[in-house]
């Protein structure tokens, strides 16, 4: 299992702290970084929010190693082409290390102050469906596209240059919905990302996945595993309370929903994380300027996993 990070851009994300973050992690021995692709928080005041696609093109010109992506920039307020177009051009850049995360949306006030069309959840899913079906197709067919949705249209649909990985970046979808979800991931993706939950239902989920998988003529091991984690880090107890405070949360939260206290201590737990099937754990870095935990964790857990 490896270690990533990923950081939530609409908490105040600027370019420096966007160059400070990405080089840390390049040179401090992390797999990969992820962000998310917001306009605004949920609730105001609003802060910084530098551009998905901009930046990670800044960061696929700028690093050698480290692999990246969205997590996930959502259909509902780009449109699946440009989607595509970017993407590969991205990866491209980067020599192949872009992990394309998509999604359908689900932030309701960004949609709103923007004038974007969040949709009911039945429509905004079929809407997302069709616009995964779109970005592969684009991406992995070598001759022109024809889609025929209600809500996308391609007649003879073609990206040039080809992406020089055959079949583009991996897709990654996030969720656990076993209706449409799992099943999509199922017979589309590369990558399956599972949110905050504890090692226990990590391992269900994945169960359940497997059989969808083989249910396609896949191999369960085709999918890439990866879970999103909280994380509340302190050598010692009073440290570990004050991040607590610091991040509103309770230690049973913390429990359940990430991975918590000494580096022994998340060591172990990251342990139990790879035992029920994860491949990779994100962790939500929330405060964009504390690089100096990022080196903490870097030295003491790294090496031991």
């Amino acid at each position: 299992m490896d270690l990533a990070i990923f950081v939530e851009g609409q908490y105040g994300l600027t370019w420096d702290r966007w160059k400070r973050l990405v080089r840390a992690v390049e040179d401090l021995g992390y797999a990969a970084l992820f962000r998310s692709d917001h306009f605004t928080q949920r609730q105001p005041p609003d802060q910084d929010a530098l551009e998905l696609w901009v930046s990670l093109t800044w960061l696929a010109d700028h690093t050698s190693r480290v692999e990246f992506g969205p997590l996930v920039s959502p259909v509902s307020f780009r449109n699946p082409v440009f989607t595509a177009r970017m993407a590969k051009d991205v990866d491209d850049l980067s020599g192949g290390r872009l992990r394309l995360g998509l999604g359908a949306g689900w932030q309701e006030r960004e949609h709103t102050v923007f004038g974007f069309d969040l949709l009911d959840l039945k429509p905004r899913f079929d809407r997302f469906e069709e616009g995964v079906e779109v970005i592969t197709r684009l991406l992995r067919s070598e001759v022109p596209v024809d889609f025929e949705g209600q809500y996308y249209q391609l007649r003879g649909a073609q990206l040039l240059p080809r992406p020089a990985r055959p079949g583009g970046p991996p897709i990654l979808i996030g969720g656990g919905g076993k209706k449409r979800t799992l099943p999509l991931v199922a017979r589309i993706a590369d990558e399956w990302n599972a949110t905050r939950v504890p090692p226990a239902e990590l391992k269900a989920q994945n169960l359940y996945l497997d059989g969808l998988v083989q249910a396609e003529g896949r191999a369960p091991e085709s999918v890439f595993r990866s879970i999103m984690l909280n994380l509340i880090y302190g050598e010692d107890e009073s440290a570990v309370r004050r991040n607590l405070q610091v991040r509103e949360m309770t230690l049973e939260t913390a429990q359940y929903k990430g991975v918590w206290g000494s580096s022994e201590q998340i060591v172990d737990q990251l342990g139990a994380y790879a035992e029920a099937g994860a491949q990779r754990v994100m962790l939500q870095w929330v405060n964009l300027d504390d690089l100096d935990t990022l080196e903490k964790i870097a030295v003491k857990v790294l090496p031991q996993l």
